[in-house]
């Protein structure tokens, strides 16, 4: 019996005894099932190399008696199950790879984890309540190539020694713990094959370390959410390899080293939500399109023309930028162009309707004048090259670590010739590939949608489309040819000085979930074809100057009042003011009369007066053609104005 086939049925006779004993203990179960098992198979101690019960309902203790009971166990995987105590067997077992994240352990981790199990390649104890110090055993587990302690409560110090003899570690996840000290302040050797190194989400304080320079194969660097100080050393931006760096929401400050836009492989930069100042550099030069995060910090001077040219993310929100969006040099590769919240001015260049792959555009809260560019209807907006997820979402992983290792511990150690052989390592490695190893870094953007400003990362990132021109001091009227952004969902211009009427080619909008115009200058009706906007969640064009009576059905039934607020000459549902005042009904437009029936309207009044003022004056004359009272007293009365000038002029 090999160790494959066996494991495969003893897998098949836990489910088995899980599915027909329902109401036994888990305990009693995998007894059940190993004492079957060795009814069956006579050598159940001489072969058992891998125990996988993950993804069950097992509770209670960590089941020592597994490694106890078989000393050539080399994988065991628990995770994702109810374990609350996690102990260990009292000498020292050879096993090479340890999972039991996500299970209910809360109490200290075993200090002599690294005594007990000495040859750890792989061990995930993540999403789980250990508490307590890191313990200074596991500088013994000199063979550890991957770590994941992350989603506990460890505190403290990273122990030394663990950073000084663990030669061999390739990817260390310590986030989302409660960590202190300083990060890396002298060089440590032992970690200079280091590829991924998270430690985000703790209380790491002080200055960054110059040790980080040492790391020269580090690819992925996350030390954000932390309590740190300081200025970004330039090492960091020395390191060859780096392709993600992280150091968002701490205080950092000073400048952005130049360094950084100077990496050949950076794939991902996140500085947001420091304090750092001066200007922008120039550019990335990264031979792969960057995405670049350096949001709420205090960020001056004007936007380099150049920084688009191989960006597919940038966000400079609330920083303390001036002057006007320059003419970017290349807007080919940008995807998502975020710059709200500064102090630019001028227009909006035409320059940016030739944006070919935008799915987000936020110019929002500035300064901006003058017309919308009518051309904008002619960027892509979710029409044009469509986006790879690879432009949202950093993946990386230890996979071939994983194969090698998955082939070592499980390939049979009995020859094996042709096919056979190939075929049963395939299977085998089958678990390891695309579990615990891989990991994402996934883009986290902000946009306002629906009155609220909400986050969307991973494919709801790619699905949302939506253009944010709100708060500045637009003027003119909104060009029609918007209404040719067919895959938009969110359309914000409120808080400007735009005019004219809502164009009714908004009707061609059919995938627009948040439609404001609120805070402007509009008039004229409300274009009824909006009722058929299905996907329409929320619309507000409050505080205009618009009139006649609100469209009915659809989704303009779902709109209360706030949505009409500030337009007196509005009527109907779901404002209190009725369409009949004083004996007047105002009446639904027809569908063929075009926008500009204002002017048709004056003109149709200049003549209506002119023909009653002709109307008034035949009147008068030909009522002093008749021997009347009236005639002979207006006659009187030009005969006395006559003599009266006459003598005025003698006199003189």
């Amino acid at each position: 019996m090999t160790p494959l086939r066996f494991g495969f049925e003893l897998y098949n006779l836990f489910n088995r005894n899980q599915y027909e004993s329902a109401t036994l203990s888990t305990p009693t179960i995998i007894s059940r099932v190993l004492r079957e098992a060795k009814s069956h198979h006579t050598q159940i101690n001489q072969g058992l190399r891998e125990v996988d019960l993950s993804n069950n309902k097992i509770s209670g203790n960590f089941p020592t008696w597994l490694k106890e009971n078989n000393n050539e166990l080399q994988v065991l995987r628990l995770q994702n199950n109810y374990l609350t105590s996690f102990q260990l067997p009292n000498s020292t077992h050879g096993l090479g790879f340890l999972d039991v994240s996500v299970n209910k352990f809360n109490h200290l981790f075993p200090e002599n984890i690294g005594w007990i199990l000495p040859q750890l390649s792989i061990m995930n104890i993540s999403g789980n309540g250990f508490q307590g110090n890191l313990p200074f055993s596991l500088s013994n587990m000199t063979e550890i190539l991957y770590l994941d302690i992350s989603h506990n409560n460890f505190q403290g110090k990273i122990p030394r020694g663990f950073l000084k003899e663990c030669y061999f570690i390739g990817s260390l996840k310590l986030s989302h713990n409660r960590f202190s000290g300083e990060v890396f302040p002298e060089e440590v050797p032992a970690f200079s094959g280091i590829s991924e190194l998270f430690m985000d989400n703790n209380q790491f304080t002080g200055n960054i370390g110059k040790g980080l320079g040492n790391l020269q194969y580090l690819l992925v660097l996350d030390i954000s959410n932390s309590s740190l100080l300081g200025v970004i050393p330039n090492c960091i931006g020395q390191l060859p390899q780096l392709t993600a760096l992280l150091l968002s929401n701490n205080s950092l400050e000073g400048n952005i080293p130049t360094s950084l836009f100077n990496m050949s492989n950076l794939y991902l930069l996140d500085l947001s939500a420091n304090r750092l100042s001066g200007d922008i550099p120039p550019h990335i030069i990264s031979a792969m399109p960057s995405i670049v995060f350096l949001q709420d910090n205090n960020l001056s001077g004007i936007i380099p023309d150049t920084l688009l040219m191989n960006v597919t993310v940038l966000d400079l929100r609330n920083n303390r930028l001036s002057g006007s969006i320059p003419e970017f040099t290349n807007i080919q590769s940008i995807g998502i162009l975020l710059l709200r919240g500064n102090d630019l001015t001028g227009r909006i260049p035409r320059h940016l309707c030739g944006l070919r792959t935008i799915h987000l555009l936020d110019l929002a809260n500035n300064r901006l004048n003058g017309p919308t560019p009518s051309c904008l209807g002619n960027a892509s907006f979710g029409l044009g090259k469509e986006d790879s997820l690879y432009l949202f979402e950093l993946r990386s992983g230890e996979m071939s670590t994983s194969f090698e290792l998955g082939y070592a511990l499980e390939q049979d150690s009995t020859p094996k010739k042709g096919v056979g052989g190939f075929f049963n390592s395939l299977l085998v490695l089958d678990p390891f590939i695309g579990g615990i190893m891989e990991k994402s870094t996934r883009t986290k953007i902000e946009f306002a949608t629906k009155h609220r400003y909400d986050s969307y990362m991973g494919g709801n990132l790619e699905l949302l489309i939506g253009m944010d021109l709100s708060e500045n001091e637009l003027s003119g009227e909104i060009p029609f040819g918007l209404g040719d952004l067919h895959k938009l969902h969110a359309l914000n211009l409120s808080h400007n000085k735009l005019s004219g009427v809502v164009p009714k080619s908004f009707s061609g909008l059919k995938n627009m979930e948040s439609l404001d115009l609120s805070f402007n200058r509009l008039q004229g009706r409300i274009p009824s074809q909006l009722a058929e906007l299905s996907s329409l969640a929320v619309f507000n064009v409050s505080f205009n100057n618009l009139s006649g009576v609100i469209p009915q059905g659809k989704q303009f039934n779902t709109f209360d009042s706030q949505s009409f607020l500030g337009n007196p000459f509005l009527c109907g549902l779901p404002t209190s003011t009725s369409c009949y005042n004083s004996g007047n009904f105002f009446q639904e437009p027809d569908n063929e009369v075009e926008e500009d029936e204002g002017h048709i309207n004056m003109i149709s009044f200049y003549w209506s007066f002119a023909g009653a003022y002709v109307t008034i004056l035949l009147e008068i004359i030909s009522s002093l053609t008749f021997d009347s009272p009236w005639s002979r007293f207006w006659f009187y009365k030009v005969d006395v104005f006559i003599h009266k000038v006459r003598k005025l002029l003698f006199c003189n």
